[in-house]
């Protein structure tokens, strides 16, 4: 296994601080780590009936986050302070490779520059499996290089476990054997190596095929995933292109060699590992779109060493100190992405917050109301925050999550729905911040009834996601605008408050 040295101290530690650095987000919560946080709380037999109908994929990752949550109790940093160390793993073992296929100021520089990359950051403070997947990728890589420079039976089973819990967490991680079967066919590894990496990835493999298998049956909750857009090729290709930069400014020239002993060319295994993975989702996704960057978070430990290698190399040619000049391009890249660096530690930094919905929900609810969510999956925020809707009433849930093994409950059918909300007074929509967009018939239903039954009284827009309170409309109608204007009434408490309504 790795033997820590003092070079992976730096990196280590800047990961660290930078991953405990806000990582209350402002005390905000997105959806995909809602999900986590609620399965995490039932029990390991109500895991097993979830994952029995939906997200198998990461159902070894739920049952981790239980166990740390039995331990360690629930909050924001029992959610995120295991991707935190995962990452600062990760950039450990970026340190050691990168010195062990180059030197040690090139591990230094490849490990602080893997901490400083944005995508890195965000998915270091996101409850999530995608850091711990980076980690087991990491150790993969480190083990095959130690494998191939020192033959060893307990490196290849040590790099097919490796391997096999990144699979287990998130099975996309498999394509970095695409990767590394590259970086062997170029290095032109003896056959007996080639073979005994054949048996140790195929074990891997075999041993992932019950939970691909799984979750190929439960493929329509990735559905919602879209066809490649522009700006993901664009950048995807800006990423690609940088990494390929650094490869053709740090190839070998005059005395700068690799160390003696290395097997492996730095860039023979860098660049397969930043390259392959997301081409390959890529291509996949041209048929079933399923391309999300984060599936291929572990492509940037390719990135990270190329970088390092490119450091090394300016300072060569510049004749240069190398850790001082390591230390002065990676205080600039630190300056120069503080922006970014500080919109990822923002609740705006994410997709949208299911606290601050569920504060913004008790601040207008009264005793009776009944809640309605557009689309279903937005009631996650009263599943995190149940406190915060005491007093109100799911009016269209009929089996609840923990019931029905599912991650937001089953609701009624749209007749069921319809029939039920003329019969309310005021009603809770909680939906996302952009107009609430109808996709299934249910959804549909609820948004006749609101517009044929029900006024608009007050809305609020905060971080992502909107709570709108509607009120019955009232026979007596005053007229007291222009045409095509009218006034109603809403009650709230003791008190009146005029809302006004165009076409609604």
């Amino acid at each position: 296994m790795p033997k820590t040295t003092p070079d992976a101290v730096g990196p280590t530690a800047l990961t660290l601080l930078l991953g405990l650095w806000g990582i209350r987000r402002e005390n905000s919560m997105w959806r995909d780590e809602a999900a986590t946080w609620q399965v995490a709380h039932r029990t390991v037999p109500e895991i097993w009936h979830l994952l029995d109908r939906i997200d198998v994929v990461h159902g070894l990752y739920y049952l981790f986050m239980h166990g740390v949550f039995a331990v360690f109790g629930d909050s924001l940093l029992a959610l995120r302070l295991p991707s935190v160390l995962a990452m600062a793993g990760a950039a450990a073992l970026v340190t050691l490779l990168g010195t062990r296929l180059a030197d040690r100021c090139t591990g230094l520089a490849a490990g602080l520059a893997f901490a400083l990359i944005p995508a890195v950051q965000q998915y270091a403070q996101e409850g999530r499996p995608y850091s711990l997947v980076a980690a087991c990728v990491a150790l993969a890589c480190w083990l095959l290089v130690a494998a191939v420079d020192r033959p060893d039976a307990g490196h290849w089973v040590a790099y097919g476990m490796a391997v096999l819990t990144g699979a287990l967490l998130n099975w996309f991680s498999l394509l970095v054997l695409f990767a590394h079967a590259v970086t062997i066919a170029l290095a032109r590894l003896p056959r007996a190596t080639v073979l005994r990496w054949a048996v140790a990835s195929s074990a891997a493999v075999i041993g992932t095929m019950p939970l691909v298998m799984a979750s190929k049956a439960q493929s329509a909750q990735v559905a919602w995933i879209p066809s490649i857009h522009r700006s993901t090729l664009l950048g995807l290709l800006l990423t690609l292109l940088a990494g390929a930069l650094c490869a053709w400014f740090a190839r070998p020239r005059g005395d700068h060699r690799t160390p003696r002993g290395a097997r492996l060319p730095l860039t023979t295994v860098a660049l397969p590992l930043l390259v392959l993975p997301p081409l390959l989702l890529l291509a996949v996704s041209l048929a079933h779109p399923v391309y999300l960057a984060r599936y291929v978070l572990f492509s940037h430990l390719g990135l990270a060493l190329l970088i390092g290698a490119a450091c090394r190399a300016l300072a060569f040619r510049l004749r240069t100190p190398p850790r001082r000049l390591i230390v002065v391009v990676m205080a600039l890249a630190f300056l120069g992405l503080l922006p970014v660096e500080l919109s990822l530690r923002s609740a705006a930094g994410r997709v949208d917050d299911v606290l601050s919905t569920a504060e913004n929900v008790a601040a207008v609810r009264e005793a009776g109301d009944v809640v309605l969510y557009i689309p279903a999956a937005r009631r996650d925020t009263a599943l995190v925050s149940p406190a915060e809707f005491t007093g109100t009433r799911d009016l269209a849930l009929v089996r609840g999550p923990l019931e029905s093994g599912t991650l937001n409950g089953v609701e009624g059918t749209p007749e069921q729905i319809a029939d039920a909300m003329p019969a309310v007074h005021r009603v809770i929509v909680v939906s996302d911040e952009s107009a609430p967009y109808a996709t299934t018939d249910r959804d549909r239903a609820k948004q006749r009834v609101l517009q044929a039954h029900f006024v608009r009284c007050s809305e609020t827009y905060e971080r992502g996601r909107r709570v709108t309170v509607y009120q019955r409309r009232h026979t007596r109608r005053d007229e007291l605008g222009p045409p095509g204007t009218s006034r109603f009434l809403c009650l709230r408490g003791d008190s009146r408050v005029m809302s006004s309504s165009r076409n609604w």
